[in-house]
């Protein structure tokens, strides 16, 4: 048992872990500014442009955003809702993109370009290159 509980200590303070925990939480707070953002602002633009489609009711923001929700045998489907949320995910998932794509680009420019280093020719070399040079000057004369 105890080396069970050794093992998942290990395994939960491996930074990968913390790292993902530290973003959940932080993507969970985004994720509610994000939908509030939507519901007051977003979505109530989206109520004041369907109040002027023809055959709503002008004035009352309720009514207009209710004119997306339909009934069917006493079922309403809250379309409403459903644009809500997918415009919540195309923000959330948008401003993910950017931040990612900072990070990357910030991580690029830290990264310092891999260096090569050539070997230093030793003596052998030297000797190899004369061999070879006096070998190409005896097949000359020949």
């Amino acid at each position: 048992m105890k080396k069970m509980l050794g093992e998942f200590k290990e395994f939960i303070m491996k930074g990968d872990v913390l790292d993902l925990a530290v973003g959940v939480v932080i993507g969970s707070a985004f994720t509610a500014i994000v939908g509030k953002v939507v519901e007051g602002l977003i979505t109530p633009l989206v109520g004041l442009v369907i109040s002027f489609i023809p055959g709503t009711k002008n004035g009352n923001l309720e009514d207009s955003l209710n004119i997306l929700d339909v009934k069917v045998n006493g079922v309403t489907f809250q379309f409403g809702d459903v644009i809500s949320a997918i415009i919540t995910f195309l923000i959330t998932g948008f401003v993910l993109f950017l931040v990612v794509r900072t990070a990357n680009r910030a991580k690029k420019i830290h990264e310092k370009p891999a260096v090569i280093v050539e070997a230093a020719p030793t003596s052998e070399d030297y000797l190899a290159e004369i061999r070879d040079l006096l070998k190409a000057q005896s097949t000359d004369k020949k």
